[in-house]
């Protein structure tokens, strides 16, 4: 897997980095969040040390977090770095071989920090909801933002049931957020809630 170069602010406190993987033949995504207490890394991909080292001095990082069975990317050399754990949903902690791994549940993750779990994408897959700065909603696979497809759901060759998770995916409907950002494509930095509420009603 390549390593990316530099990282990009999006926003104050969110922060992203990517690169072109050729064996799947799209762009990778991750995001660095800043909360009220400490800092998450959701879906890392590999950072040039350099990039690793300016991250560590902007951000005191407390986990790592992965949104689906395909995200492991190099979640296990982060969490060995930093030494903090790794959080994925329930139904992935025991059947991912990642040191440390542990369910999202309950009070594991800071208060202004969410994991929504989203049936029917693939195995595992949460989104995670950022309360702070008029909110963010961070996808890993159910949605992307990259051409040809532009903003869209998934396409229905990668899920599991492309219909169940289209009915799971209003569930982000009930928190207030006004950026997205996603494991594939550019993020949406204002009115994200409003196009996808737009995306949701066209596939009804």
């Amino acid at each position: 897997m390549p390593f990316a170069s530099e990282i990009e602010p999006v926003s104050p406190g969110i922060f992203i980095w990517r690169f072109y993987d050729p064996s799947v033949k799209a762009d990778l995504f991750s995001t660095a969040l800043e909360t009220a207490t400490s800092a998450y890394l959701i879906d890392p991909i590999p950072l040039v040390p350099e990039a690793v080292a300016s991250l560590a001095r902007r951000v005191e990082i407390a986990g790592i977090i992965v949104t689906n069975e395909n995200h492991e990317r190099a979640a296990a050399r982060f969490a060995g770095k930093f030494n903090v754990p790794i959080y994925m949903d329930a139904a992935l902690a025991g059947a991912m071989e990642l040191p440390g791994a542990v369910p999202v549940q309950g009070n594991t993750l800071p208060a202004d920090l969410t994991a929504v779990e989203i049936e029917g994408g693939p195995a595992g897959e949460i989104a995670i909801h950022f309360a702070g700065s008029d909110g963010t909603m961070i996808i890993g696979d159910v949605l992307i933002n990259f051409e040809p497809y532009g903003f869209a759901l998934l396409p229905a060759k990668y899920c599991s049931n492309f219909k169940v998770m289209r009915r799971s995916l209003a569930k982000l409907l009930d928190y207030s957020f006004d950026r997205m950002l996603f494991g594939h494509g550019m993020p949406i930095l204002s009115q994200a809630r409003q196009r996808l509420e737009q995306l949701l009603k066209e596939h009804r």
